[in-house]
């Protein structure tokens, strides 16, 4: 990034402060720009979504190159969530560091590979969410590839969404082993994918976690940090069905 297109970026970061500010580098016509985009996070001080009108505009004026955000009164050290989404997006990241209110260093984060921690990374619906944990659980863990639809933030409350209907669980390789009502708890073996219905208006399933055998799962919860804990009580209340993947099945 050359000098001019820091100092915009960085212009950009102190007028939207005290949100967090957010835009791209764009290669148009041969000369690097900083194209600022608006920041529709409900909680602008905390994180970033990139306007989609805003994206589609720099993509029809040239090359998107990298993504620019920066972190309000705080250092341009990446956050876990900063790293995830780097390597959704395959792009550089430059991160600006606002300790004190006003634009400091500025870091790159290149996309590596980088896979956050099954237990203890934050909750950040699309990316780092229940779906997400259980993706990479099986890809950790059996070297599975499972597929990520596009899921909007509130679709089990849209009164007609249901993304873990059984024709999206065939899809992704599952067969169901157990409903709620066939017994009081689900036969389960290490693996297997619970789906949990939790305040759903669509009463639908809407929460996913993974069995890990000794009566505990791996969940990500929304508004908390992913963990291990036992599948009783509440969570075997609200299990609605267990599945298990094809490849274990003898």
């Amino acid at each position: 990034m050359n000098d001019t297109t820091m100092d915009a970026a960085r212009a950009h970061a102190a007028a939207e402060y005290p949100r967090e500010a957010c835009g791209l580098v764009v290669i148009e016509k041969g000369k690097e720009r900083f194209w600022p985009c608006r920041n529709m996070a409900t909680d602008a001080t905390e994180h970033f979504v990139l306007h989609p009108e805003d994206y589609a505009a720099a993509e029809d004026a040239g090359e998107v190159v990298s993504v620019v955000h920066s972190h309000p009164d705080a250092a341009s050290r990446p956050s876990e969530q900063d790293r995830a989404m780097c390597e959704v997006s395959g792009l550089p990241w430059y991160i600006i560091g606002m300790p004190d209110g006003k634009p400091n260093d500025m870091l790159r984060l290149n996309p590596a590979g980088y896979v956050p921690p099954l237990v203890g990374r934050p909750f950040v619906h699309g990316l780092l969410d229940c779906w997400t944990l259980c993706r990479d659980w099986y890809a950790m863990e059996w070297g599975l590839a499972l597929p990520s639809p596009p899921r909007a933030d509130g679709w089990w409350d849209d009164g007609q969404s249901n993304l873990y209907g059984d024709a999206a669980l065939v899809g992704a390789g599952f067969r169901v082993v157990w409903r709620k009502g066939e017994s009081t708890a689900p036969p389960l073996q290490r693996g297997d994918l619970i789906l949990m219905q939790v305040r759903s208006r669509n009463l639908v399933p809407n929460h996913a976690g993974v069995y890990l055998g000794d009566g505990n799962m791996l969940h990500h919860m929304h508004s908390r940090l992913s963990c291990r804990e036992v599948f009783g009580g509440y969570w075997l209340e609200t299990a609605v069905l267990a599945a298990r993947h094809l490849s274990t099945v003898v």
